[in-house]
């Protein structure tokens, strides 16, 4: 059946062009949903008409409501408020809709498209756990694929996990310093959570070796020579951190040396590289399973750090980068507002873009992808602006379908988190405290009651997870967030514990409706359509316009809050009318076949998060 806003728009058209004589982009004429104040499902908005007709913006409204409710069979009637005609839309053409979607468990998926798009996302480092922001980055990234899949895209989802360089180094160091044979087998910690512990323990010690050698004369020596004398001993000790621990350190020494060991290929250095790796990549992925997330292709920095020399000499010939006196070789980027850029070392040694313009030409020439997605955080929004306009200016097919999935810093509410300093909340930490408190919840409330332990524990897993995903998703990507744990499992907030409740309430009715044996066929006699069940007809009819709003800004959030919004109506017309208790068999019918056409979006919807829904709650 033809989507009624398109029917609308089309017929808005024609009759501007009719009573006017102006033709009309259907698409541009606006059509929204009447708000709740005033009698209608839809409202044009007819002011970009008025003065070609030369009339007031009431004349206007009404002399296009009268041709759309006698051209249009799906227009039952009208009123005009204010420059604004409100649209009442037959309960036939809603009779027909419902049944559609409610036999349509896919219903607002959109056929495949023909084109391809890569997501990357999570893309950590092999020094430490994931954490909370790492989740953020993983949900997005996630749930971003979900929806460009359901919009009609093949998609592939992809990270490069950076496993090499000075952090790497720096827990190995530390690992073969004062690990004293440490694994996770014998220690009973989990690989990733083993690794980051040096890690720490490397900074605690960088930490106790600085705090000495500022008491040295060597250290008073180089005070005295400041350049800044107003500059404080402490202040500048602060600042001289990062000088002191590539020229004085011996710890910094001894992480560079390992760090040339590994690129010269020493077996030794190489086989412990291996170990500590493999112990991190056997935790992420226990992560990645109570995320309930994968990859379709991994990608190593180890394996591409070296990559796109090729592309800055091919660049060099054709004028895009040029040379400096010591060799090394730039872009000016100036002319489009940003600044000179290194893309090559004068010793010839890539730098992170240099990888990076290697990577992207790799993933092209894996999968031809017509779009690439990086979800990363705005911290690196000018590296991201930069990258893409090199590859524009390169000339590489695929730059034109770039996009950077910027996203803000996620918080708890007692502040910020600092890896070094070992205060980061590991990802495996928050899940298991969001199915205690959810746990926690369940006992006050009665409801682990009656359920073998087994569904037990299932429902709060998806609890707890849909209380994690939902309440960091629906977040818009580019904001900052705090992140309330308690908050997030709350059943009358904005939460994904909310929209669960509403759907397990949904497949109560349906379960009675099959034990029962209820006819729902007779939904088709019903009249009357009231307010809150179009309220609810509306909103089903919106989803697939915001899956597709959804892909094309890469915003999940849009989605998360369509399904907090659809559940809020679903509670709205559960307390007002009655269901198994309709007056009319027709009206029972009708409710039920509602309630199930609700429950299986909000499904749809909340899979495309991420989050399953429990059987009972």
């Amino acid at each position: 059946m033809s989507d009624i806003i398109t029917t609308i728009q089309s017929a808005v058209a024609q009759s501007v062009e009719q009573l006017y004589g102006e033709k009309t982009d259907p698409a541009a004429v606006q059509v929204n949903t009447t708000p709740p104040d005033f009698t209608g499902d839809y409202s044009v908005v007819v002011f970009p008409f008025v003065k070609t007709a030369k009339k007031s913006p009431d004349a206007v409204a009404s002399e296009i409501g009268a041709f759309l409710q006698r051209e249009v069979a799906e227009v039952a009637g009208y009123n005009v408020v204010k420059g604004f005609v409100n649209l009442e839309i037959a309960d036939s053409y809603w009779h027909h809709f419902l049944a559609s979607v409610a036999a349509n468990p896919a219903y607002g998926r959109n056929p495949h498209n023909g084109k391809k798009v890569m997501v990357e996302y999570s893309s950590p480092n092999t020094n430490k756990p994931l954490h909370l922001g790492h989740i953020r980055n993983i949900l997005l990234g996630w749930s971003c694929a979900r929806i460009l899949e359901a919009a009609g895209y093949d998609v592939v989802k992809a990270q490069i996990i950076n496993d090499r360089g000075v952090a790497i180094c720096k827990s190995m160091l530390s690992w073969k310093k004062y690990g004293a044979g440490k694994t996770p087998e014998n220690s009973g910690i989990k690989g990733d959570h083993l690794v980051g512990d040096f890690y720490v323990l490397f900074e605690q010690k960088t930490k106790e070796e600085y705090d000495a050698w500022q008491k040295s004369d060597e250290a008073a020596a180089i005070f005295e020579n400041r350049g800044k004398k107003e500059q404080t001993e402490k202040d500048f000790f602060k600042d001289y951190k990062n000088k002191w621990f590539n020229e004085h350190s011996v710890l910094g020494a001894e992480v560079r040396e390992m760090l040339l060991k590994w690129e010269a290929h020493d077996p030794e250095t190489v086989a412990l590289w291996k170990q500590m790796n493999g112990w991190v990549y056997q935790g992420f992925d226990r992560t990645y399973s109570d995320l309930g997330v994968s990859f379709d292709k991994l990608y190593y920095e180890s394996d591409t750090y070296l990559l796109g020399k090729d592309i800055v000499e091919d660049g060099l010939s054709k004028g895009v980068f040029f040379k400096k006196e010591d060799g090394s070789v730039w872009i000016d980027l100036t002319d489009a507002g940003y600044d000179q850029k290194i893309v090559l070392r004068a010793d010839g040694t890539s730098v992170y873009i240099t990888q990076d313009l290697g990577t992207a030409r790799m993933r092209y020439q894996d999968f031809g992808c017509d779009r690439f997605v990086y979800v990363v955080a705005d911290e690196q929004n000018y590296h991201f602006q930069v990258l893409f306009e090199i590859l524009k200016r390169l000339g590489e097919p695929y730059a034109a379908g770039l996009h950077h999935l910027s996203y803000g810093l996620v918080e708890l509410p007692t502040g910020r988190m600092k890896t070094r300093e070992g205060t980061v909340v590991d990802a495996d930490d928050l899940i298991e405290e969001l199915i205690r408190i959810a746990r926690e919840q369940a006992q006050e409330r009665g409801e682990t009651e009656g359920i073998t332990p087994e569904e037990k524990e299932s429902n709060l897993r998806k609890i707890g997870m849909g209380a994690l995903k939902f309440f960091i998703i629906k977040v818009h990507p580019k904001k900052r967030m705090i992140f309330n744990p308690e908050e997030s499992v709350d059943l009358q907030g904005q939460t994904g514990p909310y929209i669960q409740y509403s759907y397990v309430r949904i497949n109560g009715l349906m379960q009675r409706v099959e034990k029962e044996n209820i006819d729902l066929s007779a939904a088709t006699g019903y009249a009357g359509i009231q307010a809150q069940e179009r309220d609810l007809l509306a909103a089903l009819h919106e989803y697939p316009a915001v899956l597709m709003q959804a892909a094309a800004a890469y915003d999940p959030s849009l989605v998360a809050n369509y399904c907090y919004d659809l559940a809020k109506k679903f509670h709205r017309f559960w307390h007002d009318l009655s269901v198994f208790n309709a007056d009319t068999a027709a009206a029972k019918a009708f409710r039920l076949t509602l309630s199930k056409a609700v429950g299986q979006v909000l499904k749809s919807g909340m899979q495309l998060l991420g989050v399953e829904m429990p059987n009972r709650m």
